[in-house]
């Protein structure tokens, strides 16, 4: 029996004038323990006066976590909060009731050719903090637990896993590592979770017998020993946490158990019922 009951792969789309591969979610599989949500962003290549401008929208029944492998950006919400996150940091934002945030490039970051590549995701929430007061907490790289298993680099972006458990307030049980895998190295998946994954950001790995490409997410089965093997330099994350029992509706920006609650988002983002962004007087209307 294949020790992976699923592979995604990334489709690619474009926002704010970049475009990102989008891995989660999926027809076939929705959610992976708790995460709903995963773009691969870039590598972007800007030069100077160009910058990447996500426009305000909003969220409810979900946390956004933002971690880059390069470059900058600069967060804003209806908090109050403006937030720069550079490569290494975690943004982690929790929308609950409801929040509205933009990401773009500041004008420091305009000034200059770079590049940005990372990674967006959405977590979404147990139904009994769904409707939680939205938070917006920032983690300095420096503040992330960094380790070595052998040869393998890893750096723990949110959870719990090799016995290490990062920062970053969480709702439910889940782990999400980022690894750097010399050819030839091995690292075993976590077990002690029911749903787990990996996506390959840039080399090649084996799965048992089974060849991973870039830029797709196999899905391991429930309870299955998994090795990792490296069969070139590999870049990769893995990801995954306990299952969360009801079932969640997604449109557009919004994740809920309720579809009346989703229905209820959409009115109030039409009618401009959501907080706004300070000094950001530009949206993303809502998809007809």
């Amino acid at each position: 029996m294949s020790l992976i009951s699923l592979t995604i792969p990334s489709r690619m789309k474009d926002l704010g004038g970049f475009t990102v591969g989008r891995i989660l979610p999926f027809a076939k599989r929705h959610l992976v323990g708790p995460f709903i949500f995963l773009d691969h962003m870039g590598p972007a290549h800007f030069t100077a006066g160009q910058g990447m401008d996500v426009r305000p929208h909003p969220h409810i029944g979900l946390a956004t976590v933002t971690y880059l492998f390069e470059g900058g950006m600069l967060h804003r919400d209806s908090l109050g909060t403006e937030q720069e996150i550079l490569a290494g940091d975690v943004n982690w934002m929790t929308a609950g009731r409801g929040i509205t945030h933009s990401e773009r490039n500041s004008d420091a970051q305009r000034s200059q050719t770079r590049t940005v590549h990372g990674l967006q995701s959405w977590v979404a929430l147990p139904k009994e903090f769904e409707e939680v007061e939205p938070e917006f907490h920032h983690h300095p790289a420096k503040s992330l637990p960094v380790f070595e298993i052998g040869e393998v680099a890893l750096k723990l972006i949110a959870g719990t896993a090799y016995g290490h458990t990062a920062p970053v307030k969480i709702f439910s049980p889940l782990f999400y590592v980022e690894a750097k895998m010399p050819a030839g190295t091995q690292l075993q998946v976590p077990a002690e979770y029911a749903e787990r994954a990996l996506y390959l950001i840039s080399g090649e790995v084996r799965v048992d017998e089974e060849v991973v490409q870039e830029r797709t997410m196999p899905v391991f089965a429930e309870g299955a020993d998994v090795m990792i093997t490296a069969t070139s330099d590999a870049h990769l994350v893995l990801l995954g946490g306990a299952n969360l029992p009801e079932q969640r509706y997604i449109f557009w920006n919004f994740v809920s158990t309720s579809e009346a609650r989703i229905e209820q988002a959409k009115v109030d983002w039409k009618t401009g019922r959501f907080a706004k962004v300070n000094g950001d007087d530009e949206f993303i209307p809502l998809p007809e």
